[in-house]
């Protein structure tokens, strides 16, 4: 039996009371099954906002998309996640990255570790979690051989990007990376939800999504190229509930986000798979 859909929302919006309380209670009324925060300087507060969020509805869940692991110690991050794991009585999804932008550790005051480093520190982290706070199911998002290898051998979740290219006649990116998430999983594999990230999608009536995210995340490509990104869906919201669909047939993938601003013109496209 194929897995239940599971849909993300991101939110970007303001941080007041009111405004989370409306955002949280629209997600829900929309569908969607989870609101996530995302942890860059100059953005949200992660858990403040999460805590706001999970207070403003009693079945829609929080999580992070994602936390920049090197920013927290495994101790304080742990006590803040467990926290909040029983204010919002389990209702928290711990969505976990490297962190990659160097001018917000600058910023921060916080050295920035190698790649290798922050890699490693992931792994510390998810070690200290499953030991420590074993009842908060862990996300980890990345595109990197050693990033979904912790992802496989740790996570609950695993947020796949779609690939760096395009899938053609001869590649597909997206079922490489899955492949390797298989192989790496061993006999956890199909214990694991997978979850891609939207990044684009129609707004209007016109079926064309605007490209202007992707474009930034993924530069080489060519629009005719990332309209055919897993990322990025087009057409109308019953083409892109069948592409949907697709995923979860072709790949197994279950779990879907996007961003606040696809709320409404995505929850269309929930109607037709829930």
């Amino acid at each position: 039996m194929a897995d239940e859909f599971r849909f993300g929302i991101g939110v970007m919006r303001g941080t007041s009371r009111r405004q989370l309380h409306d955002f949280a209670r629209q997600a829900e009324d929309l569908g969607y099954d989870v609101v996530h925060v995302p942890d860059h300087l100059g953005g949200p507060a992660p858990f403040p906002v999460m805590t706001a969020l999970a207070m403003a509805t009693s079945t829609l869940r929080v999580g992070t998309f994602v936390l920049n692991a090197a920013f927290y110690r495994p101790a304080l991050l742990t006590r803040d996640v467990t926290a909040l794991h029983d204010v919002s009585e389990g209702r928290l999804d711990l969505g976990l990255g490297t962190g990659y932008v160097k001018e917000e550790f600058d910023a921060a005051g916080i050295p920035f570790p190698s790649a290798g480093a922050r890699v490693e520190h992931l792994r510390d982290t998810c070690a200290y979690l499953a030991e420590h706070a074993p009842d908060v199911p862990i996300m980890i998002a990345g595109n990197g051989d050693r990033v979904l290898r912790i992802a496989a051998r740790m996570a609950d979740i695993v947020g796949l990007t779609g690939g760096d290219r395009a899938p053609d006649a001869d590649e597909d990116p997206l079922a490489d990376r899955i492949a390797f998430v298989r192989d790496a999983a061993g006999d956890r594999f199909d214990a694991l939800e997978l979850n891609i990230a939207v990044t684009a999608m129609p707004l209007d009536g016109s079926g064309m999504p605007d490209l202007t995210i992707p474009r930034h995340f993924l530069p080489g490509l060519s629009d005719d190229e990332l309209l055919r990104h897993p990322g990025v869906l087009s057409g109308s919201a019953a083409d892109m509930a069948d592409r949907i669909r697709s995923y979860r047939d072709r790949y197994g993938i279950s779990y879907v986000t996007v961003q606040d601003r696809h709320a409404e013109a995505f929850g269309e496209v929930i109607a037709r798979l829930k």
